[in-house]
């Protein structure tokens, strides 16, 4: 990224006529007077200025100039009556400078973006939804996609969240804990699942079919309906397709998309093989760093944190934070603590007793922009041994 270069102000030795007649009459080896430049400060509507510090500046001539020292040296300008010093504000509330993550063409033209799976994956898919003209980078495993972002090797990441029939991907969760990077946005993707397999090869010849294990589990019932009773769990649903291509297996399908069977010459014996017609993945979209928040469009904030001081009810009181203010909550996800897995009841109990220690990834309809979402986060803090705001950005209304 090109360094930002501050311009200098040119110091013009320009005078008042009075100043010009008060120099007239002294000694013409004095050094000509600077002028003095005007103080000014912008207001910014997330900033809050802090109370200044007091000073006793000395006292100004009539040109606005500092009073000459002993050595016949001129001190340093000071602001003129009309001229108030300027505000001291407080550095986190100031506007940060943008970053490549806000200057990216929505398009995604020129990113490089990770995702995990074989070509014709529907993460693949996903990335394609979200930056229409971006270069889509396979990888092997969730962890490696969050690691291609982390070591710069590609721009962006798009992984899976969760699933309307499968449920949450709990390594994703795990992962975002464990690196650096920030959620930059959201989209959703309508899964429709298609049984492959071989040129000739007919529903009747299947006696195994292997896809990811979201896959098998959302086409259970229907797999069931059309007699194919073996199921094996592979990492992708187009890393399946291709094995069953590359092998030439014919009493084995694969359950994958209907690019997944272009990419690797398969035919399609059965579209929309999902038990539930409406099949939609939520994906996350992964940056190095994170986005401007704005309040002119829906926004969501997606935070972490863990209740280690376990009293009655407190996981009420963390989430009621949100509630005094009107923050919508979308999701709550809590995972085991692996730092802290356990948690030791009171001592009511003449044996102590060993309960799981949680942490709760929070999903809020609400942008971090917004005041009242800062002060919840801020209320927060008070009780949670910590917070972590994994990402605050616009939500995908888009149609699925």
């Amino acid at each position: 990224m090109a360094s930002m270069t501050t311009p200098r102000l040119p110091f013009l030795p320009a005078r008042t006529r009075s100043a010009v007649a008060a120099t007239s009459s002294s000694s013409p080896s004095s050094p000509l007077p600077r002028r003095s430049i005007k103080c000014s400060s912008s207001t910014n509507a997330n900033s809050a200025p802090l109370p200044s510090t007091s000073r006793q500046p000395r006292a100004p001539v009539a040109d606005g100039v500092g009073s000459a020292d002993l050595n016949g040296l001129r001190a340093p300008p000071i602001p003129v009556a009309d001229s108030p010093l300027p505000a001291y504000r407080d550095p986190h509330g100031l506007p940060r400078p943008l970053t490549s993550a806000d200057l990216m063409e929505s398009s995604g033209e020129g990113l490089k973006v990770a995702y995990q799976g074989f070509p014709g994956a529907y993460s693949e898919a996903a990335a394609k939804k979200a930056y229409p003209n971006c270069q889509t980078v396979p990888c092997e495993h969730f962890d490696t996609a969050f690691q291609a972002v982390q070591n710069w090797i590609v721009d962006r990441a798009v992984l899976p969240l969760e699933n309307t029939l499968g449920g949450s991907i709990h390594r994703n969760y795990d992962l975002l804990l464990r690196h650096e990077l920030h959620i930059v946005g959201e989209v959703r993707l309508a899964v429709r699942h298609c049984l492959l397999a071989n040129r000739g090869v007919k529903i009747g010849n299947l006696r195994n079919v292997i896809s990811h294990p979201q896959a098998l589990a959302q086409c259970e019932h229907t797999l069931t309906e059309l007699g194919i009773e073996h199921r094996q769990a592979v990492d992708d649903t187009a890393g399946a397709a291709k094995l069953v291509a590359e092998q030439m297996l014919q009493d084995t399908g694969a359950v994958a998309s209907s690019l997944a069977a272009e990419l690797y010459g398969l035919d399609i014996l059965a579209e929309n093989i999902q038990d539930e017609k409406v099949n939609v993945t939520r994906f996350m979209m992964l940056a190095r760093e994170p986005i401007i928040p704005r309040v002119d469009k829906p926004f969501k904030t997606s935070i972490v944190f863990p209740l280690e001081d376990w009293k009655p009810a407190q996981l009420l009181k963390a989430l009621a934070v949100f509630a005094l203010r009107d923050i919508n909550l979308t999701k709550i996800e809590s995972r085991p603590h692996k730092k802290r897995p356990f948690r030791v009841a009171d001592d009511t109990f003449s044996t102590p007793v060993k309960y799981f220690n949680y942490l709760f990834y929070v999903d809020l309809e609400a942008s971090m922009a917004d005041p009242k979402t800062r002060k919840a986060l801020g209320n927060l803090e008070e009780f949670a041994p910590f917070v972590r705001v994994l990402g605050s950005y616009p939500t995908d209304v888009s149609e699925v």
